[in-house]
């Protein structure tokens, strides 16, 4: 506690304090301890809760959605932090299918980490900085850390796509510093809507999916239901992709107060493409035997398994205590399996084609918890409006990994042979077997206030985290245990003219449970940033700008050690983003819609005891600009028909940690486009045409994590659809 006083009173001469906070001691699961805390929030208010005055500036709204970067309803636009939200009409837009896609057009995320044929990891970075756990609901995605499971969503059961730029940890606790996307569920509804489509495309592509949801009669039960079949060849020689997916959702408006909302998502991925790697000599260094096609597998048909089932089952809780407070609980349980075959690089010989490689298994398996309550109020002090947030969350994972590897035939990368490996015969030899526990606690505290056009944003969170990964064959026990304070602060002042700027600082945590390279337990990382920028919006609504500056410092970061092998670590003193970032979207005529992004960013390791002191880091591209046009006809013979445009640079990037030698840039093209066909007759209502191109003029393009291990972009992607609505 006196923690969180000595940092509040850091932030006193700039915010109003938060008054009468309560921290519960426990986390109460069962329902009936629920009343129990709202009664502890209701109490611990100031005089006016009981006026029951209703603010209508700052809106918290009686259903289960919150803003990501907030925990309430209160608009992006109001919160002085970087935001961008995807919804359902910008997906559709840019026919998004997988969070990556969705993902290009926003800035400060790059999605080109592991090429077009890697697609079983949700992978990213955000200003910079590695992202690999990532949130469904408002609740974290299950991530087996420093492994291969990982919990995807799929995008059909996807309402929105959020991505909260910038340190997170103040609500959501051990995050990487650069960001974190949240990507909201299709929620029941009573309103009627069905859907099915299907599509036809590029690699074989075969998709069939359905969505429906209302209203059970005249009850007070809605519902939701998603479900969807994928299968298609990989765009890597002799690799397939599957995925079976449902994902059903039932609210029950108990009262008028009182929503309960049971959700359950099922996904099964027997197949998913590949996950070798190729080196750059060949893709775009000089090698002596060409070029390397952009369809090579540098593994084996044999032994290329990736077989994924994941399971979450889960409820929410809203209760409106009255018009100005209101309780939300969110829980979710996680099972999911993973078993992995395939092979890597152990070094390219001298001839510069001839691949050495070593066969590797992986079993995996985890299960977690998470829950999150949540109490949010407004109150009135005075000429101010306070929007408060109070919340404890919890995370729970047991998972384990049993890891075994063996030798492997050599490969001619311009010659493949994907047939080498007998799978009856295989010798593997364990050299692993681990048991991952993980636990976070979490107990957060924010107040959003109005003083006139002053908006005013001050949060803290205390985390204790305990993570453990035991290995039985070699006997190593490696703990990590600690608690954590994280603070958050923001300004931002609004200007009748919709011109509002702003100031933020913000911390973050991150907890690694590994080793580095010498056997030595990584610390834990921490990173702080300063932001300035400045939102615009319309009085009409039609046009928004969002332009920010930032810098990042992280400390204790992990990172690639020179001249050593591909998973030899070592953790530097300090990694270093700066940056600009641009977003902005007109609609200057009600049929056309444009929207930009460009990033700017320069992201070094700036403290090493090593040589990488001063150079840039993987997976950072200095430069990223997109842009899109969507076009709908609503006259003549062409009427019906909306037509898009994309188009999308990726700056250069490093190659490796060590010198200067750079990834190539990329411009990229994309299209969309949608017919009603109702537009030629009734009998067809609701029925509608998609065409949708990836990569246009097929660029060949790439993305490294070294030399030794590189990827191929999306080549040129074609898929067809025929959808109809009723």
């Amino acid at each position: 506690m006196r923690m969180i006083l000595r940092k509040a009173h850091q932030w006193r001469s700039y915010f109003i304090a938060m008054q009468d906070m309560f921290m519960p001691s426990r986390l109460f699961f069962h329902r009936s301890l629920i009343s129990l805390a709202i009664a502890s929030g209701v109490a611990a208010s100031t005089p006016a809760l009981a006026q029951n005055t209703e603010l209508a500036p700052l809106t918290v709204y009686s259903d289960t959605y919150r803003n990501t970067a907030t925990k309430t309803a209160l608009k992006p636009e109001e919160t002085p932090q970087s935001i961008s939200v995807l919804d359902r009409q910008a997906l559709a837009m840019r026919d998004a299918d997988t969070v990556a896609t969705a993902l290009r057009y926003a800035p400060g995320v790059n999605t080109e980490l592991r090429g077009g044929a890697v697609g079983r990891l949700d992978l990213f970075t955000i200003r910079g900085f590695e992202n690999l756990h990532n949130y469904y609901d408002g609740l974290p995605l299950l991530y087996l850390d420093g492994w291969n499971l990982q919990a995807q969503t799929d995008l059909h059961a996807v309402e929105q796509v959020e991505i909260f730029r910038g340190p997170t940890s103040t609500l959501y606790g051990a995050m990487p510093p650069g960001g974190m996307v949240n990507m909201i569920a299709k929620s029941p509804s009573q309103a009627s809507f069905n859907q099915v489509e299907l599509s036809t495309g590029s690699h074989n592509l075969k998709e069939a999916s359905l969505e429906s949801r209302g209203q059970f009669g005249n009850s007070d039960f809605s519902y939701s239901l998603v479900a969807l079949a994928r299968k298609k060849d990989s765009q890597a020689d002799t690799a397939e992709e599957e995925r079976q997916m449902i994902a059903p959702s039932v609210d029950w408006q108990i009262t008028d107060d009182t929503l309960i909302n049971v959700n359950l998502y099922y996904q099964k991925d027997p197949e998913q493409g590949i996950y070798t790697t190729l080196p750059a000599a060949g893709l775009f260094l000089d090698n002596p035997n060409g070029r390397i096609d952009e369809d090579t597998f540098s593994g084996d048909k044999n032994w290329n398994t990736a077989d994924r089932e994941v399971l979450m089952a889960g409820y929410k809780i809203n209760h409106a205590i009255n018009n100005n407070w209101t309780f939300l609980q969110n829980f979710r349980y996680t099972d999911a399996e993973y078993l992995q075959r395939n092979t890597y690089s152990t070094g390219l010989n001298a001839d510069q084609r001839t691949m050495n490689r070593a066969a590797y298994l992986t079993d995996e398996s985890a299960h977690s918890y998470a829950v999150d309550n949540q109490l949010t109020g407004l109150v009135r002090t005075g000429a101010i409006e306070h929007n408060l947030l109070a919340g404890i969350d919890y995370q729970s994972m047991d998972g384990s990994v049993q890891y075994s590897e063996g030798g492997a035939p050599s490969i001619d990368l311009f010659n493949p042979d994907n047939n080498q490996i007998d799978r009856g015969t295989q010798a593997l030899t364990p050299f692993g077997d681990y048991d991952i526990d993980r636990e976070q606690l979490g107990v957060y505290l924010q107040d959003q206030a109005r003083i006139g056009s002053w908006i005013l944003m001050a949060g803290l969170r205390w985390d204790d985290y305990s993570g453990r990964q035991q290995e039985a064959l070699y006997g190593s026990d490696n703990k990590q245990e600690d608690t954590n304070l994280s603070s958050r602060a923001g300004v931002m002042y609004e200007f009748s003219n919709g011109v509002s700027p702003y100031v933020n600082y913000a911390e973050s945590f991150e907890p690694i449970l590994n080793t580095d390279m010498f056997g030595e337990p990584f610390e834990i990382s921490t990173a702080k940033q300063y932001e300035a920028g400045v939102k615009f919006r319309t009085n009409t609504g039609m046009t928004s700008v969002d332009a920010a500056v930032f810098r990042i410092d992280k400390k204790n970061v992990p990172t690639r050690a020179p001249n050593a092998g591909p998973y030899d670590q070592i953790q530097v003193g300090e990694v270093r983003s700066r940056g600009f970032e641009l977003e902005a979207s007109t609609q200057p005529i009600d049929n056309l819609l444009l929207s930009l992004a460009y990033t700017y960013q320069d992201v070094e390791t700036s403290e090493a005891p090593t040589d990488i002191e001063g150079n840039s880091v993987v997976w950072a591209p200095d430069q990223l600009v997109s842009a899109w046009a969507d076009y709908g006809f609503v006259a003549g013979p062409l009427a019906g028909l909306t037509s898009d445009v994309g188009i999308r640079y990726i700056g250069e990037a490093a190659l490796t940690s060590t010198g200067s030698r750079k990834v190539p840039d990329a411009t990229l093209f994309d299209l969309a486009m949608s017919y009603d066909l109702g537009q030629l007759s009734q009998s067809m209502d609701g029925a509608e045409l998609g065409l949708s191109v990836n990569n246009l003029l097929d660029e060949r393009y790439y993305t490294c994590y070294d030399a030794g291990n590189c990827w191929f972009g999306q080549e040129r992607t074609v898929e067809a659809s025929v959808s109809y609505r009723f």
